[in-house]
């Protein structure tokens, strides 16, 4: 089975912020010469906010990782999940309005109070 990075979306616009996603995923799986290596999930509204979940394959981000070399350690965060979530988000600024992005096995360990 292959390694994913989970992340938590939180949007106020699902339709924009998923297709913002789509977009930019679609142009790094170009740029690396890789196909159908992430999922989105539909979303569930709450609290006027739309909740859904992306499945990247780590093999993805690895290869950003490769192509970016030097660069890609520049990038603010601890370890190559948290780096490719600023990568991300950096990548979605100003294209979406206002969005939130979390990787989801941190946020089910803290909710729980475990570190």
């Amino acid at each position: 089975m292959l390694d994913k990075i989970n992340i938590n979306v939180s949007a106020i616009d699902y339709d924009k912020t998923s297709k913002a996603l789509t977009q930019q995923l679609s142009l790094l799986e170009e740029m690396v010469h890789s196909k159908d290596d992430f999922t989105i999930t539909d979303s569930e509204f709450a609290f006027g906010w739309h909740f859904f979940v992306v499945s990247v394959n780590k093999a993805l981000v690895e290869k950003l990782v490769d192509q970016m070399g030097t660069e890609f350690d520049k990038i603010k965060g601890k370890g190559i999940e948290k780096k490719f979530l600023t990568w991300l988000t950096n990548n979605l600024e100003g294209k979406t309005p206002r969005f939130k992005l979390a990787i989801k096995e941190e946020m089910e360990s803290s909710k729980y109070g475990i570190f």
